[in-house]
């Protein structure tokens, strides 16, 4: 009984001892395979890198101790460049990393990041620190001529603060301007800082003629075009487009010119010795007859007409293209038309507007009703 006993006892210790040994066996065998994955480092085909060298860990996976050794310049900011895998692999050989995966890369691509500054972002800052200084009007209104052209400005990754100004200066008589940007380092380097000079005008929009215009003649609508001109050029007279668009102009204009609100003036609607049509109206009474208007006259002018029947110069308004109206006498507060026989057109021996002519030449429409004969 007893042999039985220690024989069961030992089998059972030998059972123990062969899954203690299996347990360890596979133990080792996992940490020898770790070992084989980091002694075997493996190429990356491409690699970005925040600082201005590429090191050992930037250029291939499992670099283990080597990962911090400096290998290659990185190249410039925001720009990519290539390195060929036989040149690497040299590199690194002669830094004791060896076994490497190239995985049949022939070269490496190589991005440096950057914060890029685009131009037209760096003029809108500018423009908003001198808006309405020394008399500057709002940013949107100011063209900036620099004397450097800024372009793209990149900025290692790590300025990440807001671009603001510091330093701001405006000279108003020669439209100098000196500005100076800062932008912070969230890594508590310097600050980086950004200077431009040149000159701001502040600009309006303003109606410009396409093509010369001579005097007298009516602006068509592909006469005038929109742009932005120096507001010390055009003043506070510019012309509106749409107000500048059907109306005459004053003197010779030239093409390229702005357009200025006293440069314009109604068209006129008769012109010096046109022939025009006179009426005369009264409550009651309609008249018209033919004659010769003596200046140019936009509606609502005061023109002299000759009368062709009794070659009298009469004086009229304007009130439509060849027409100008004769008022009738007015006696106080109260208009009274006259009789037709004394109506400027056909005149009489009492009127100073002509002499008396006969009635068939005007055309008389007797409106009122006809009082009816006493009994």
């Amino acid at each position: 009984m007893i042999t039985r006993a220690l024989l069961l006892a030992a089998a059972l210790t030998a059972t123990s001892s062969a899954a203690a040994l299996a347990q360890v066996q596979e133990r080792f065998q996992d940490s020898f395979a770790s070992r084989n994955v980091l002694a075997a480092p493996m190429l990356r085909a491409s690699v970005q890198v925040s600082g201005d060298l590429v090191r050992i860990g930037d250029v291939i996976d499992n670099a283990g101790s080597a990962g911090q050794i400096a290998i290659y310049r990185a190249p410039d900011l925001g720009t990519t460049g290539t390195l060929p895998v036989a040149q690497v692999i040299n590199t690194l050989r002669t830094h004791r990393v060896i076994g490497v995966d190239t995985r049949d890369l022939k070269e490496i691509a190589v991005t440096r990041l950057a914060r890029t500054l685009e131009s037209k972002g760096i003029e809108l800052q500018v423009a908003q620190a001198l808006e309405r200084r020394n008399g500057l009007g709002e940013a949107a209104n100011l063209s900036l001529t620099f004397d450097r052209e800024p372009g793209d400005v990149r900025l290692d990754t790590g300025f990440s603060g807001a671009v603001q100004p510091t330093i701001v200066r405006y000279d108003n008589r020669n439209g100098r301007f000196d500005v100076t940007l800062e932008v912070a380092n969230e890594n508590g380097a310097a600050a980086a800082k950004l200077r431009f000079t040149g000159t701001a005008i502040e600009t309006v929009e303003a109606a410009v003629l396409a093509r010369n215009v001579e005097r007298n003649e009516i602006l068509k609508s592909s006469d005038v075009v929109i742009e932005r001109r120096p507001k010390a050029e055009v003043g506070t007279d510019a012309a509106l487009r749409d107000r500048a668009v059907g109306m005459q102009a004053r003197r010779q204009l030239r093409a390229g010119q702005a357009i200025k609100t006293a440069d314009l003036a109604k068209p006129d609607l008769v012109q010096r010795d046109q022939n025009v049509t006179l009426v005369y109206e009264a409550p009651g009474i309609h008249l018209t007859m033919r004659g010769k208007v003596l200046e140019n006259g936009t509606e609502g002018d005061v023109v002299s007409v000759m009368n062709l029947q009794s070659k009298r110069t009469i004086s009229g308004t304007v009130t439509g293209r060849g027409q100008v109206t004769i008022s009738p006498v007015t006696i106080g507060p109260v208009s009274v038309a006259p009789p037709v026989s004394h109506s400027p057109l056909t005149g009489d021996a009492t009127s100073s507007l002509g002499t008396a002519q006969p009635a068939q030449v005007a055309v008389a429409t007797i409106r009122s009703p006809v009082a009816p004969k006493a009994e």
